[in-house]
């Protein structure tokens, strides 16, 4: 069989005990941490929540061997661990589709997600619209997509939510700062009046940790501010319930007026 599973969002102590009890009968066990990363835990600390090694597999190595894999879980039990939820990646469901295919049998083992955590903002997770992700600008290489979903989902008074870019392989992560000059400059290109300075979002850091810290203000405002350690993620708010008022206002830490 293969066994994908999640390990939650921020350190060892999110994992299951569905993933323990897995990972003890799993004859390998693989991982990726370049969709997501738990920032609160290490390699090591995971192994020994789990009692076994842990093979690290980089975006390629988990793309050119996703048919290695599927065809190990023949005569072998596989774990494949994500952190989040492990259905929540496109490359993860082609693996459970492609073993499925096979014959082989697929468990999944579901986890904390961004996508449920997001709800300790107060915001109402049923009028999030489509979900976005803010990647670093390279010298030929600037996508507007984000700018385009905010707007989309701003027509309908829908709450967006923006990913930040992971650069895993060298420890790079996006700030919210940086994702939201990103957006202050695709806006200054396309002159939309999407969103300024004077635009209030949500800014969450370190989702799923004892202490996040969600900040709710206008952009000009966050620019400089100090979010502290990864991982950031950004809300564009909709058309607010007045509950969603008063838990922005009591559940988050308010910048601006």
């Amino acid at each position: 069989m293969i066994i994908l599973a999640g390990l939650g969002l921020y350190d060892e102590k999110d994992t299951t005990l569905k993933t323990v009890e897995f990972a003890k009968k799993a004859d390998k066990i693989y991982a990726e941490f370049y969709t997501a990363i738990l920032t609160g835990t290490t390699i090591e600390k995971i192994e020994e929540t789990l009692g076994k090694e842990i093979t690290i597999l980089d975006r390629e190595k988990v793309e050119l061997e996703t048919e290695k894999l599927i065809n190990e879980s023949k005569d072998k039990d596989i774990m494949f661990l994500t952190a989040g939820d492990p259905m929540v990646a496109t490359t993860h469901i082609d693996i459970a589709i492609e073993a499925k295919k096979k014959g082989i049998e697929v468990i999944i083992l579901n986890a904390p997600s961004i996508y449920s955590a997001i709800g300790i903002t107060g915001l109402q997770l049923y009028k999030f619209g489509k979900t976005t992700s803010i990647v670093f600008p390279e010298p030929n290489y600037f996508p507007e997509t984000p700018y385009d979903v905010i707007k989309e989902n701003s027509k309908m008074g829908y709450h967006t939510l923006c990913l930040l870019d992971i650069r895993a392989h060298n420890t790079r992560f996006m700030t919210a700062n940086e994702g939201l000059e990103v957006l202050l400059k695709i806006e200054e290109k396309r002159n939309e009046n999407i969103l300024n300075k004077d635009t209030k979002v949500v800014v969450v850091a370190r989702a799923g940790s004892l202490k996040p810290k969600m900040v709710y203000g206008k952009i000009g405002d966050l620019l400089e501010y100090d979010f502290g350690a990864p991982l950031h993620c950004i809300i564009f708010t909709g058309n607010l319930h007045f509950m969603e008022e008063d838990a922005l206002k009591y559940l988050c830490e308010n910048i601006s007026e």
